[in-house]
């Protein structure tokens, strides 16, 4: 089908009614940080303490995706591209549908972090560092993949042997060595009463 006879089909039902019927606001909580940092831990625990508070969510969480929607995909740099390309534009729709949307991904490199960012408009994307240093996450190693890594068993593992480009001016930094999971909620949940979106 050529490009040119695709049209776009507006709704009578925006992004903003859903939001007003929600009552809060919709964006995507981004959360990026090496492997073992704490990310899909973080992740679900914050969607539960929204949840309660009658936050409408969703989580899109890196290993489940790659069961279903990404499951063609690889690890090779444009496999990792086309990953995160998708789980943008599967993100904007959830905040068109008016969910705050949580993802948790690796995400290593900036451009594509920036090419999400690009599909929202302001502040609708919210980029949060899960930090731990790489000796901490392979310390932890909850899916023995560093270990794997490691012994070749795993190639273009990212902190061993395939970069990871830690944000340069993320909204929030979630430092998992110091803080605690109930911690790092709260900060979280704190930033998003401070900025409205609740």
């Amino acid at each position: 089908m050529s490009e040119k006879n695709i049209v776009w089909h507006e709704g009578k039902v925006t992004k903003l009614h859903r939001q007003n019927m929600n009552r809060h606001k919709s964006a995507i909580l981004w959360f990026t940080g090496l492997s073992g940092s704490g990310k899909s831990t973080l992740s679900v625990e914050l969607e539960k303490s929204l949840y309660e508070m009658g936050i409408k969510t969703f989580r899109l969480d890196g290993d489940n995706i790659r069961h279903g929607l990404n499951s063609d995909l690889g690890f090779a740099e444009k496999d990792r591209n086309e990953n995160i390309r998708r789980i943008g534009e599967v993100s904007k729709l959830m905040v068109e549908a008016g969910l705050m949307t949580l993802t948790a991904f690796i995400s290593p490199y900036k451009k594509d972090r920036e090419f999400v960012r690009s599909l929202m408009e302001g502040g609708e994307f919210i980029e949060i560092y899960v930090h731990a240093s790489v000796e901490e996450c392979e310390n932890r190693d909850p899916k023995g993949l560093y270990k794997k890594a490691r012994a070749g068993k795993i190639n273009g593992f990212t902190g061993i042997d395939s970069p990871y480009e830690m944000p340069v001016e993320p909204e929030l930094i979630i430092n998992t060595e110091v803080m605690t999971i109930n911690e790092s909620v709260l900060k979280i949940i704190s930033y998003l009463k401070e900025h409205h979106y609740m």
